[in-house]
């Protein structure tokens, strides 16, 4: 059996931090601070295999990243079901811009259907998710539009590094642009 190990907080607490600030942008439903605080209460409550991993940076932030996108998917959930609101995450933005690929009939013929192209099963949220990027492609400048389009539709290769990152930005800002939209279309929606 391995010694206790003497675990350095501010160590944790730091990279926690770190782990907890990506989260946090790809999940526009939570906060850094709580996602490091559900991450640090992680660590804290799976002591034995925080020390297990303990001096393997990569393996503690895998570790952690489960643990904050567990989290942040548990308070997605939430709002969902208690405020009927949804809130897309950048893969599901992916997701959306490749079901270009195909007509909207296609597209419904395929429903419950596993599509390796999209690397997804085909759902009636692939459905509302293109409806929302469409809407929100028109939202984005035209140089994140074109990007989107080349990059993530026709699946051309981005050119350099910096290209790869501005593609990134621009189904980020996708994201963002998708759900605003799906919380502007419920404040214009008359209530009963």
């Amino acid at each position: 059996m391995q010694p206790d190990v003497e675990l350095d907080w501010s160590y944790l607490a730091d990279l926690a931090g770190r782990v907890a600030r990506q989260i946090a942008e790809k999940w526009c439903v939570v906060e850094t601070d709580d996602v490091k605080q559900e991450i640090l209460l992680h660590a804290l409550q799976e002591r034995r295999h925080i020390e297990a991993a303990y001096g393997d940076e990569s393996l503690l932030r895998k570790i952690f990243w489960t643990a904050g996108v567990r989290y942040a998917a548990k308070e997605r959930a939430h709002y969902d079901l208690m405020d009927d609101v949804y809130f897309y995450t950048p893969d599901e933005a992916r997701a959306a811009l490749r079901s270009f690929l195909y007509t909207d009939t296609e597209l419904g013929e395929m429903l419950g259907k596993r599509d390796d192209l999209l690397r997804c099963k085909v759902s009636d949220n692939l459905v509302s998710a293109r409806i929302d990027a469409t809407a929100g492609l028109k939202k984005l400048t035209p140089r994140y539009r074109d990007l989107a389009m080349r990059v993530y539709v026709y699946g051309l290769p981005p050119k350099d590094d910096a290209e790869r990152k501005a593609a990134n930005r621009a189904v980020d800002a996708l994201t963002q642009a998708m759900n605003r939209h799906i919380r502007t279309k419920k404040i214009e929606e008359p209530r009963d």
